[in-house]
């Protein structure tokens, strides 16, 4: 008896550890650091490549909620994010490094995991089996997988730049929370006037974009989530003032007025010496990067230590394909996790992995599956992986517009969200009490 899971990405590593805390053995096979995609740079497991931020941390938020049902089934990347966290004002944010040390360490410490480092290039044909290789699957695993589940969709996801604290001109740029929520050090803010935004919105619609091969150029799918900052910028000249760049709930202390925009640093590491510009993900060539950005005051000598880059996710038509336990209809003992299923996210893609892994244990352990109800923020996004009724199925995130409604309706929004928070939270609290 023993459990194969393909791929040491964030549902990957959930998968392995929760078939394990279960008493399963497990070989985890990742092709790190022998053979790497172009978006990881390091050797390490559950790599996080786009940001830093795991989204909101309060409970009465939809993020929120599936991290704190997430720690209740012992999620290891909970664990692990919580102590590695940064100062991020109302989200959890972690210094990624320490983060994917601390998983990997824990991975590889477990009794009953077999860590095995080469490339899977076809779906194993038997045993029970968890692919989670994520939307950056290699070619020839990919291309199997495809045949298998009659194609596949694929859209443009992209990262942003990151910078050292050091080099940024700190008389420029004021440290604060929106609204003065969490700690002052947790944003630095480089407020613009008119004038200078202005001139940086015409730079950046012009800006030369780096090539992006094999896809529809013309005419992209891209993740609105995480949009280019240069493809958002031409939907409108105000777009950027009214999503990344908004300047609400910040005053600059030097004016004592709220600026025309602000660009958002987040703390990038739990020393401090490295910030992300918040919602800056790109696709412009380094050089243009550089230019561009060294445009935003406090910037203008910013030394970039990352780059932002863009690059393909795919993922499955999973409706009709995946069940809600994340197990292959034709082939109940093969599952997926993570982004590949239709998740959007670390956590949701984290709790895809919670799921399968524990679906997989049980499997091979003559248990009964867990199917989570609705309620729950788990259970809301493998109900819309499996049954979605779109046709142009897309990836979702964590919203409470995948929740059923809450009875009798609640007009006051965060109240709203608070009840729906808690009676998920406590329906997970009853599935894993009626399970010891």
């Amino acid at each position: 008896m023993e459990l194969t899971v393909i791929g040491a990405g964030l549902a990957g590593c959930e998968a392995a550890w929760q078939a394990a805390q279960m008493g399963v053995p497990v070989r985890l096979i990742e092709m790190k650091p022998e053979k790497r995609t172009p978006a990881h740079q390091s050797p390490l497991f559950a790599e996080l490549i786009c940001s830093n931020s795991l989204k909101a941390a309060r409970l009465e938020s939809a993020a929120g909620m599936l991290k704190e049902e997430m720690r209740r089934f012992g999620s290891l990347l909970m664990a692990c994010a919580d102590q590695c966290a940064v100062p991020a004002g109302g989200a959890l944010a972690v210094d990624r490094v320490e983060f994917a040390k601390m998983a990997t360490e824990k991975i590889e410490a477990h009794s009953l995991i077999t860590v095995v480092h080469e490339e899977v290039t076809e779906i194993p044909k038997e045993g029970c089996v968890v692919i989670a290789t994520g939307p950056l699957t290699a070619d020839a695993l990919a291309e199997d997988i495809f045949k298998m589940c009659g194609g596949g969709l694929s859209f443009f996801d992209a990262a942003a730049p990151i910078v050292t604290a050091e080099s940024l001109d700190r008389s420029l740029c004021f440290a604060a929370s929106r609204y003065d929520k969490g700690e002052d050090d947790a944003y630095l803010n480089c407020p613009m006037n008119k004038e200078e935004y202005e001139a940086f919105y015409d730079a950046l619609v012009n800006a030369e974009r780096a090539p992006v091969h094999d896809f529809d150029v013309a005419n992209p799918k891209v993740y609105e989530g995480c949009m280019p900052v240069e493809v958002m910028a031409q939907r409108g000249k105000d777009t950027l003032r009214f999503g990344p760049l908004k300047p609400v709930g910040l005053r600059d202390p030097r004016t004592g007025h709220r600026p025309w925009a602000v660009v958002q640093l987040r703390r990038e590491d739990a020393e401090g010496t490295l910030y992300n510009l918040v919602g800056f993900q790109t696709n412009l060539k380094f050089g243009e990067q550089k230019r561009v950005f060294g445009m935003i005051p406090g910037l203008q000598n910013a030394e970039i230590v990352r780059y932002g880059v863009m690059h393909r996710n795919t993922f499955l038509k999973s409706p009709g394909f995946l069940s809600a336990d994340y197990s292959v209809k034709s082939r109940p003992e093969l599952f997926f996790a993570g982004q590949i299923t239709g998740v959007e996210g670390y956590m949701e893609s984290a709790s895809s992995g919670i799921l399968a892994g524990r679906n997989a244990a049980a499997h091979l352990l003559g248990k009964d599956r867990l199917i989570l109800p609705r309620e729950t923020m788990m259970g809301a996004l493998a109900d819309y992986v499996a049954n979605s009724p779109t046709k142009d199925f897309q990836p979702m995130g964590a919203n409470f517009g995948v929740l059923p409604p809450i009875e009798p309706h609640i007009r006051d929004k965060r109240s709203r969200y608070a009840a729906l928070s808690q009676r998920g939270l406590a329906m997970v609290s009853e599935i894993l009490s009626n399970q010891e």
